[in-house]
């Protein structure tokens, strides 16, 4: 049983899910948030828990060892789920450095405090603890259409800084549970979407465009196929392997699907169609735009979930239509997080970077 968990990058889209899931699933389990509170976290994802008193929250950086230390052996953490990561391809590119330092040097930094105050220190036996690494299947590289779906055992070949620095944090990990005995398991999953995501990524940055009658840029042909996850099923997938998962364990997680880019911004435009969005009648598809594609993009990515399903017995619970239509939903009827969000951030000059990443004026 988990007792008190620290999440890093709670704050974020994915970790902020994860602990409203922990609370709907386990009120009495204590979480602890770990964030620094960068472009793509907020308070603002947090709000209205529904165990409040089971939570806390501290602005803080995974690069601080001390700090972490302090934290696992105050609050008697028994568990680490290590979200807290640079994520956007694209701002890789133009700057990988902070990548290197909070994926790789941060990971290295948690596993150190885990090792010193779990380990060394014996506050826990290895049989009471667990360091879960959630990860990405941009890891593996790039997929021929040919090609079988990714499996937890095939080789690593990134092709961006980020997937880079994934992967070498992935490598931390496993060297850490093989060298230390420290235990561990790894989630490799496919894209996220759903609520609170920061829209500088494909779904909500479609989605939000196209409510506003904005151009919907979409990288080269759009024939670039992806995984999609519903960000629910993720935390329910990473909840059962932190429960159940074997230590030093990988498990791949993945929504089941396989459709273009493309595809996937006719969707929503067919959803915002069908709710009345709009009003002039007019089809949301008018709203694309092919753009120059970036460098380096890779052309397919797809997942073999079929260890996860036997081992552990997991399958995502939300099909693709189903889940696109609950994230436009969402969208629509949180305006006070997104009017929040957009003060926070400063959205506007990120609508601006962002469209010059993309190669518009």
């Amino acid at each position: 049983m988990i007792n008190t968990v620290l999440v890093t990058g709670g704050a974020g889209f994915i970790g902020s899910n994860f602990i409203r899931y922990i609370q709907n699933q386990s009120p009495k389990t204590r979480v602890i948030n770990l964030d620094l509170l960068t472009y793509a976290g907020s308070l603002e994802n947090l709000k209205g828990l529904p165990a409040q008193e089971y939570y806390t929250f501290i602005n803080g950086d995974i690069c601080d060892q001390d700090l972490v230390e302090s934290i696992l052996r105050d609050s008697k953490v028994d568990a680490i789920v290590h979200f807290a990561a640079e994520t956007h391809v694209d701002r890789s590119l133009e700057g990988p450095g902070a990548f290197i330092q909070t994926n790789i040097v941060g990971t290295y930094t948690l596993l150190e405090a885990a090792r010193k105050v779990w380990l060394t220190e014996g506050k826990f036996d290895n049989t009471q603890v667990r360091f879960h690494h959630v990860s990405t299947d941009e890891v593996f590289g790039t997929l021929a259409p040919e090609d079988p779906a990714f499996e937890e055992t095939t080789p690593y070949a990134p092709n961006s800084p980020y997937a880079a620095s994934k992967a070498s944090s992935d490598h931390l990990v496993r060297a850490y549970g093989h060298s230390f005995g420290l235990p561990f398991t790894i989630s490799n999953c496919s894209n996220n979407y759903g609520p609170y995501q920061f829209p500088e990524k494909l779904i909500p940055l479609m989605i939000l465009n196209a409510i506003n009658e904005k151009g919907l840029p979409i990288y080269g042909d759009g024939k670039q196929i992806r995984d999609w996850l519903y960000v629910e099923d993720h935390c329910d997938a990473i909840w059962t392997i932190l429960q159940n998962g074997r230590d030093g364990e990988s498990y791949n997680i993945g929504g089941g699907n396989q459709p273009t880019n493309i595809e996937i911004v006719e969707t929503i435009c067919s959803i915002l169609d069908e709710e009345g969005v709009g009003d002039d009648g007019q089809p949301h598809s008018r709203l694309i735009e092919y753009v120059k594609d970036r460098p380096g993009h890779d052309r397919r990515y797809a997942m073999n979930i079929s260890k996860i399903d036997a081992e552990l017995g997991w399958q995502p619970r939300h099909n693709l239509k189903e889940g696109l239509r609950n994230t436009v939903e969402w969208y629509l009827d949180n305006n006070a997080w997104l009017d929040a969000i957009i003060k926070e951030k400063d959205f506007q000059k990120w609508v601006k970077v962002n469209y010059q990443r993309r190669g518009q004026a």
